[in-house]
């Protein structure tokens, strides 16, 4: 398995909650003081990536937040 796959697998497998943590954690690294300028940087890519995958997470959920029309029916969006 690559790189790639890799990472797409632990996407998949880590919820919003793991995700929020894990950028807790890198917020702490970086605010520590105690990386180098690369780790820093290195961090700061990964809470990107992280940030961004939670972002589809989330437009996921919300797609399937039923919607009401206006006879009172519920309908997914």
């Amino acid at each position: 398995m690559n790189e790639k796959e890799r990472k797409q697998r632990e996407d998949q497998e880590t919820t919003l909650e793991e995700s929020f943590q894990n950028l807790d954690a890198i917020v702490k690294r970086l605010e520590s003081g105690e990386l180098t300028l690369e780790e820093s940087f290195q961090n700061y890519q990964k809470g990107m990536t992280i940030l961004k995958e939670c972002s589809r997470k989330i437009d996921l959920v919300e797609k399937k937040v039923l919607q009401m029309d206006e006879e009172g029916e519920l309908h997914e969006f």
